[in-house]
C-alpha cells in the first residue's frame, strides 16, 4: 500500500510540474492524485472505517486554508473591480529608472505582504506597462517584481499561501513570523534590487494612457472606500485571530461579509445588470477556482501520505542521511524553485510534528522564509513567476541568466541573516 500511494503521488507530481508540455491543468492532476491516494488507502487498510475518519479530520484543516483563500481572493477581486489599486499606482510620478527600481521594489514588497504575491505581481506588471514601456528594461523590472513579491509574501501570515498554511496549522504565529523574517526577506529583495538599479540608466518614457478600465463606473469616492475597506479587512485577520483564537478563515469571511454589505449599499440604486463587475457575485465568479481546486487536491494527497505514515518515514530518512535541519530547510527552499512550494510545505507539516518542533520554533519560521523566497530562483518556481512569465512572455532561460542568479544571491543572503539573527537571539 505504501509503495502504491508513493508511486501515485510521484507520478501525479511529475504531471503537475509538466503541466505546460502535457497541456493538462495541474488542478485536474492534483484532484485525481488526491482521490487515488485515499482510494488505495481505503482499499488496503485493515480497519475499513479508519480512512474515512482520518479523511474527515484532514478535510477540516484543508477546508480552513481553502475558505481563507476564497475569501481573500474575492476581496482582492472586488478591490480590482472598483479600480481601487489606482489609489497607489496613480501616485508614482518619477520617470528615473533607478528611482523606479526602488519604488516598484518596495511597493511590491509591502503590497504582497497585505495581498498576496500573485495578485501583487499582476497589478505591478500592469503598472510597468505604463511607466516602463521599453520591453528590455521592463523585463528586468518584471524579474524584480517576482523577487520582491515572493520576499514580501514570506514575512506576512497572509502574504503567501505557504506562510498562511503554517499560520493556520499552528506552526507559526502572526507576530513571530513578522519579527523573525522581515529583515531576512528585506535583504533577499534589496540585494537583487541594488544590482538591477546599477543595470538601468536614464529615464523611462511614460505611456500617457489611463490605467483604469473604461467600463468601470465607480466614482473616486467609491474606489477609495472599497480599497481601504478591503485592505483593512485583510489586515484585520491577524488581529481577529489573536483576540478570538478562532481560525484565520473566520476573520477573512467576516471581512468579506462586511464588504459585501457595504458594496451592496453603495450600489443599491443599480440593478444587477448595472452593477456588473462591481458586485461580489461577479467577484466570486472571477476568482481563480482552478488554483483552489489544485490546493484541495495536493493537500488531500499530502494528508494521505501523512495518514499512512509515508511522511514520517521520509522525515526519519532525511534526518539520518542529512541530519542538519538547517540544510534540510535550505534544500526545501531551493527545491521549491523546481516544484510547487505548497506541497513541499504541506509535506514538511506532515513530516515534523509540533511535539518535535513547537509553535514558533525557528525551523517553521526558517521554512516560511525558504519556501516563500526560494521559488524566485526559477521563473516557474512560484505563482508570481508563472504570472509574470505569462504576462510578459518571459523566456525560461532568459530569466535564469538575467534574474535567477540575482534571486539565488538574495535567497542565500537572507538565509544567512535569518540564521545570524537566530544565533544572536538564541
Amino acid at each position: 500500500m505504501f509503495t502504491i500511494i508513493s508511486i501515485i503521488f510521484i507520478v501525479g507530481y511529475i504531471a503537475i510540474t509538466l503541466e505546460h508540455p502535457l497541456k493538462i491543468n495541474k488542478a485536474a492532476t492534483a484532484l485525481i492524485t488526491g482521490v487515488l491516494c485515499w482510494t488505495v488507502f481505503a482499499l488496503f487498510a485493515a480497519d475499513k472505517n479508519s480512512p474515512a475518519h482520518l479523511l474527515t479530520e484532514s478535510l477540516g484543516e484543508v477546508a480552513g486554508i481553502l475558505f481563507f483563500l476564497m475569501g481573500a481572493m474575492t476581496i482582492v477581486e472586488l478591490i480590482d473591480a472598483h479600480d481601487g489599486f489606482e489609489v497607489i499606482t496613480s501616485r508614482i510620478k518619477t520617470t528615473s529608472k533607478r528611482k523606479l527600481v526602488w519604488i516598484v521594489g518596495f511597493l511590491t514588497f509591502f503590497l504582497s505582504a497585505v495581498l498576496d504575491n500573485l495578485t501583487t505581481t499582476i497589478v505591478l506588471i500592469s503598472l510597468l506597462r505604463i511607466i516602463v514601456p521599453d520591453k528590455k528594461d521592463r523585463l528586468l523590472f518584471a524579474g524584480l517584481v517576482v523577487i520582491s513579491a515572493n520576499a514580501g509574501g514570506a514575512w506576512s501570515p497572509i502574504g503567501d499561501v505557504t506562510t498562511t498554511m503554517l499560520w493556520i496549522g499552528g506552526q507559526i504565529t502572526a507576530g513571530s513570523i513578522i519579527i523573525q523574517t522581515i529583515l531576512p526577506s528585506l535583504v533577499c529583495f534589496v540585494i537583487p534590487a541594488f544590482i538591477i538599479s546599477r543595470q538601468v540608466k536614464g529615464n523611462a518614457d511614460r505611456v500617457d494612457e489611463e490605467i483604469k478600465d473604461k467600463n468601470i463606473t465607480s466614482t473616486s469616492r467609491q474606489r477609495n472606500t472599497v480599497f481601504w475597506l478591503g485592505i483593512g479587512s485583510l489586515l484585520f485577520v491577524p488581529v481577529f485571530k489573536t483576540v478570538t483564537h478562532l481560525p484565520p478563515y473566520m476573520g477573512v469571511l467576516l471581512g468579506l461579509g462586511v464588504m459585501w454589505v457595504i458594496t451592496e449599499m453603495i450600489h443599491n440604486e443599480k440593478d444587477e445588470a448595472e452593477k456588473g463587475v462591481l458586485s461580489v457575485n461577479h467577484a466570486l465568479r472571477k476568482i481563480d477556482t482552478p488554483s483552489i481546486l489544485f490546493f484541495l487536491g495536493i493537500l488531500l494527497s499530502i494528508a494521505a501520505l501523512q495518514a499512512t505514515g509515508v511522511l514520517s518515514n521520509l522525515a526519519i530518512a532525511m534526518d539520518s542521511s542529512i541530519g542538519n535541519i538547517k540544510i534540510i530547510t535550505l534544500s526545501i527552499g531551493l527545491l521549491s524553485a523546481i516544484v510547487d512550494n505548497v506541497p513541499l510545505v504541506a509535506a514538511a507539516q506532515g513530516m515534523y510534528s509540533l511535539e518535535q518542533y513547537p509553535t514558533g520554533h525557528f525551523f517553521w519560521e526558517f521554512l516560511a522564509y525558504c519556501a516563500g523566497t526560494g521559488g524566485s530562483c526559477l521563473i516557474i518556481g512560484s505563482a508570481a513567476g508563472v504570472a509574470a512569465m505569462g504576462l510578459e512572455k518571459i523566456e525560461f532561460f532568459w530569466y535564469m541568466k538575467k534574474i535567477g542568479w540575482l534571486a539565488l544571491i538574495g535567497y542565500l543572503a537572507g538565509a544567512a541573516v535569518f540564521l545570524l539573527q537566530h544565533y544572536i537571539t538564541a
